[in-house]
């Protein structure tokens, strides 16, 4: 199964459609190998969901999300987990493991689901 982390730097990212970048990772029977970066082709709402989809991404994994983004995610077959903080490959491995906790979103919107200008 390939898992999208949204990241910046070595961290996860805490906005998913403003990160530089996903680390994208192939999990099999609880191993984990890192594969090559996507650059991120910038936010544009409603992209993003379809975009890794033909990438053959299952997971992704972000700090925050809107919940419109979320909604896409799944129609396009991805799952999503949110509120994830810390390094990429310890994410990835946390996952892989089943032990990863997410929470809650890092990325805060309003009610007409804009928001996250700083991210």
């Amino acid at each position: 199964m390939k898992v999208a982390i949204a990241k910046e730097g070595d961290a996860v990212s805490e906005h998913f459609g403003h990160c530089e970048a996903y680390a994208i990772y192939s999990i099999e029977n609880s191993t984990v190998d890192r594969l090559d970066d996507l650059v991120s082709p910038g936010h544009t709402p409603g992209f993003l969901p379809g975009y890794l989809a033909e990438r053959e991404i299952k997971v992704v994994i972000a700090g925050g999300m809107g919940p419109r983004a979320i909604e896409l995610f799944c129609e396009n077959g991805i799952d999503v987990v949110i509120g994830v903080r810390g390094p990429l490959d310890d994410a990835a491995r946390a996952f892989a493991a089943g032990e990863l906790v997410g929470g809650e979103s890092a990325c805060h919107h309003n009610e007409s689901g804009e928001g996250c200008g700083s991210h």
